[in-house]
């Protein structure tokens, strides 16, 4: 399993940083706090953290300006995972965008 989410995580040319900054973008967050989240996040979580935070993608099912930092959470802790829910939301806060 564990190699399965590191080849997931590599391929392509992006790397696990890259990766994790386009789901957060694609989950509705501004590109700009996706790119600081993701350089904070990337060393603290596991690649199978990652590859549930990777899920978040399809979120983006209304304009990111209605996505709240409250909502986002909530979305990230319905992955029922408390660590990523507190590295997201440590991210999050020091990434500019208020809970």
């Amino acid at each position: 399993m564990l190699a399965l989410g590191a080849a997931l995580l590599a391929s392509g040319c992006a790397g696990p940083e890259s990766q994790l900054s386009s789901a957060l973008a694609s989950a509705g967050l501004p590109p700009s706090v996706s790119t600081c989240m993701a350089r904070r996040m990337v060393d603290q979580l596991s690649i199978g953290q990652l590859l549930k935070l990777r899920s978040l993608g399809g979120l983006a099912d209304r304009p990111v300006a209605d996505l709240s930092a409250r909502e986002f959470l909530r979305r990230v802790r319905a992955l029922k995972d408390p660590e990523i829910l507190a590295v997201t939301g440590s991210a999050l806060a020091r990434c500019g965008l208020g809970v």
